[in-house]
């Protein structure tokens, strides 16, 4: 089965057009200037997505994924209807199959947190509305597309810059890739050997001619970087022993580290942080740090992308 054409399904940013991309974040950046020094709670003018619902189903727990998501709908003018999959059917051995087309006759847009990506783009084949992959255990594009409005924000244009990943080569670090190839960044990324990224991915950024190594030093990795970004070690589920956590400590980024990116690169996380681990409190609460507007942009790129799914933009 394949994709419902009609619908504009924001899975992995490698089946999004590179123009579609940059003209979501160009929106975003427009929709965020309008609304400085607006109250939060006010509807945007227009409320262009006014008599939507976007239904958010949340398999795993969540605080910037849920708040940024159900502000933006409320922003937009839309209803926002948080779902834990606990508390549906779907929790209860209903089929994704028959959980998507039921929903497609209640809501205009899904948001789906989610545990595996199958999942997901199963959702996607099976309904009749947009889906939006707010996070699973392969990939998480709506956070690169924050980070790429983050960079941008603070140093112009991403294009032809060096961008530094460290640590395990997970969900972040695929969405990375593929905006690496999308957004034209050099990209580096610092994995232990038993961490490294998918093989396929990688193999795809290849095939599209993108600018994307791996390599198992840190300091390798971050050499005159412009931006270094790292997530936590142990994501939701995964395993937490200390084998893995002595893997990982080398590409720990502290001050240290940051001092061989380039003078003025910027340090992202995804958050939450575990401080002490992969980042220490000097760098994430340092002046090369801009992880609060990393989350806030959460909220202003989705927002575009939201638009974008129901034909807005």
């Amino acid at each position: 089965m394949t994709l419902a054409q009609s619908c504009n399904h924001f899975l992995d940013l490698k089946d999004i057009p590179a123009a579609t991309l940059r003209h979501i974040l160009e929106v975003a950046k427009e929709w965020k200037e309008a609304r400085r020094g607006m109250p939060k709670g006010m509807v945007d003018a227009g409320a262009p997505l006014s008599g939507y619902t976007l239904a958010m189903i949340f398999e795993k727990s969540s605080t910037r994924t849920r708040i940024s998501f159900e502000t933006a709908a409320h922003q937009l003018g839309a209803k926002p209807l948080f779902l834990h999959s606990g508390s549906m059917q779907l929790g209860r051995g209903e089929t994704i199959a028959d959980t998507a087309k039921v929903m497609s006759r209640y809501v205009d847009i899904i948001m789906i947190r989610a545990n595996t990506h199958e999942a997901v783009v199963e959702l996607a084949e099976e309904g009749d509305v947009p889906v939006i992959n707010a996070l699973t255990d392969r990939s998480h594009p709506c956070q690169l597309m924050a980070d790429i409005m983050t960079i941008e924000e603070h140093r112009g244009p991403i294009k032809g810059k060096k961008v530094a990943w460290l640590g395990d080569g997970n969900n972040v670090a695929t969405s990375l890739i593929e905006a690496a190839v999308k957004f034209d960044f050099s990209l580096v990324l610092g994995c232990p050997e038993a961490f490294a990224p998918y093989d396929d991915v990688l193999s795809w950024a290849e095939e599209e001619g993108g600018d994307v190594r791996v390599v198992t030093n840190a300091e390798e990795a971050v050499w005159d970087a412009d931006a270094v970004i790292t997530d936590t070690w142990v994501s939701m589920g995964d395993d937490r022993t200390g084998s893995r956590v002595r893997a990982l400590e080398p590409f720990q980024v502290n001050r240290a580290l940051m001092a061989k990116a380039a003078d003025d690169a910027l340090f992202l996380h995804c958050l939450p942080a575990h401080r002490g681990e992969e980042v220490t409190n000097a760098v994430i609460d340092g002046p090369q740090s801009v992880v609060w507007d990393e989350a806030e942009n959460r909220l202003h790129a989705q927002k575009a992308i939201l638009a974008w799914c129901v034909g807005k933009l």
